[in-house]
């Protein structure tokens, strides 16, 4: 550290470099520039991967379902162990991340909304500053990309199998398995259709492992012969929590189906993939189907099944990013590469016995986080330092040298990045927001404020309020709101809670919305010719 300090000093009486910028990182811009080359940026993105099914991360899935391509990502450089979203679930925080501003000012407050595509965002801004900008995979916000000098994305959440791609606004079909297929496609933009002799920026993006965690045909009886570690509150009765813990719809017990479970196969198969799927599932469902399986047993048997399918289709994803990282260091691009790897949010795997994700506990609001860029970054750096989606945007025009707007609103992680912590200034807290309520999983809206040890959740509709000591309290399972022991540092969280919405412009949410009613698929087709 003292050898780093040394340097920065030595820049600043070289150079002039301000005091102010060598707190946001912008000394390596010039050691970039002076070599020649800016940074390539290789951001891969998953959907729904949950921190606890990184075996980096560790927990009681580390030995059972190792990740060992993701793993080596963190080994040689950073993981992020507090890094958060600002409102879980999937539109949202792509929008979050292409604009560097929270819901209520990018417009995408749920699935059901168009992105903005007018509006200004990181790749238009690396396009201006001598990038060549590129989006492979899952988009999810309905309206065309903008911003991108290539863009072949999934139509919606796209299928798992034999999946149809938008190629610059012109559909192509594929047969075979999506993960493999996305690859393909962001190794041939590398390989074939980029500008050699500009630096790159890549959104490598993978549908899975979304639900209905549908295994690649390399996987389909991966795990068959392991039992995969229960959390503790699978059977969570949600005594120690309000409303809206108690009437969502998001539970392996009743919520998750026949679909889910795989008890009936999938379709738009090929011949060839229907009988090495029926050849896989057949006799695991016909053992199913004889057991007869009641209560708790059902529900073991379902997590099980959940689990397997959900663990599969991540080590398609940790496969494909090893191929990718081997074509970074059969190319020499690896040491001018800066490789981050995320997922839209968290997900929860058992725990409070639920899938799926949008509630500000800690399951789907953490997200992972993890980092590699030779030379700047300590191999092997572990990070506890509060961020969030929001930061990225920031992160990559900073990585670029490129400028960052005043109107963003995140604060970029390149000085993390580089020096293993954060600037003494940074953020002690970070702020949630979940809009999308009534809609599928029945999670009512929230707002909240959230430091490295406490919890303060707002269910505004219902007017009720949760608090937890994450110290204390790390699975969240008894709000200490009614605590007198807590009453200070609740009123204090309530005026920072309130600090922050100012600071970040915060709007008053909209009405809440009706339940939209059921319409038959075929009639729905000129109203929703969107991506």
């Amino acid at each position: 550290m003292k050898k780093t300090a040394l340097n920065r000093r030595n820049f600043v009486k070289m150079f002039g470099f301000s005091a102010a910028a060598l707190t946001v990182g912008q000394v390596p811009a010039f050691a970039t520039k002076a070599s020649g080359k800016k940074p390539n940026i290789l951001f891969l993105y998953s959907d729904d991967h949950a921190f606890q099914a990184i075996s980096a991360y560790g927990g009681r899935l580390e030995k059972v379902a190792p990740t060992k391509n993701i793993d080596r990502i963190a080994r040689e450089g950073m993981i992020f162990h507090k890094s958060y979203v600002t409102n879980s679930i999937c539109a949202p925080c792509r929008a979050v991340i292409l604009t560097g501003k929270h819901s209520h000012l990018n417009g995408v407050l749920d699935n059901s909304t168009s992105f903005d595509g007018s509006q200004q965002t990181f790749p238009k801004i690396l396009k201006k500053n001598g990038y060549q900008t590129a989006i492979v995979g899952k988009w999810h916000l309905r309206s065309r990309p903008t911003g991108f000098d290539y863009d072949e994305v999934l139509p919606g959440q796209g299928a798992y199998y034999n999946p149809t791609f938008i190629k610059r606004g012109e559909r192509v079909k594929h047969v075979g398995y999506n993960t493999d297929i996305t690859t393909d496609l962001g190794l041939k933009w590398l390989k074939d259709e980029r500008e050699k002799d500009k630096p790159f920026m890549l959104m490598l993006q993978y549908k899975a492992p979304h639900r209905n965690w549908q295994p690649g045909p390399d996987h389909l009886t991966l795990f068959d012969d392991v039992t995969i570690p229960e959390p503790e509150n699978l059977f969570d009765d949600y005594s120690g929590r309000g409303t809206a813990a108690c009437k969502q719809d998001m539970s392996i017990e009743k919520t998750m189906g026949l679909n889910d479970n795989k008890l009936v196969p999938p379709r738009g198969f090929t011949d060839d993939q229907l009988k090495k799927w029926n050849a896989a599932y057949g006799p695991k469902n016909e053992k199913f189907n004889k057991a007869n399986l009641q209560g708790k047993d059902l529900v073991r048997w379902k997590y099980q099944r959940y689990m397997k399918d959900y663990l599969r289709c991540i080590r398609s994803v940790d496969d494909n990013i090893g191929r990718v990282l081997k074509y970074l260091d059969d190319t020499g691009l690896a040491e001018n590469t800066v490789v981050m790897y995320s997922a839209d949010q968290g997900f929860y795997l058992g725990e409070h016995g639920w899938f799926d994700k949008r509630f500000m506990y800690e399951e789907s609001f953490r997200t992972p986080l993890i980092a590699r860029w030779p030379k700047h970054i300590k191999p092997g750096t572990s990070n506890y330092d509060l961020v969030q989606n929001l930061d990225l945007a920031q992160t990559f025009l900073d990585i670029a040298g490129a400028p960052q707007p005043a109107d963003m609103q995140g604060v970029s992680l390149k000085p993390i990045m580089e020096n293993g912590k954060a600037p003494k200034d940074w953020r002690k807290s970070l702020y949630y927001h979940y809009y999308e309520f009534p809609a599928v999983h029945s999670v009512r809206r929230h707002e909240g404020v959230a430091t490295n040890r406490y919890k303060l959740i707002h269910f505004y509709d219902i007017k009720e309020w949760e608090f937890y000591d994450l110290e204390k309290d790390p699975a969240e399972m008894k709000s200490q709101y009614e605590n007198k022991k807590y009453a200070a540092k609740i009123k204090e969280l309530k005026v920072e809670l309130e600090r922050l919405k100012k600071q970040y412009e915060v709007t008053p949410p909209p009405t809440l919305r009706k339940p939209r009613p059921r319409r038959n698929n075929k009639k729905n087709t000129k109203k929703n010719k969107t991506i």
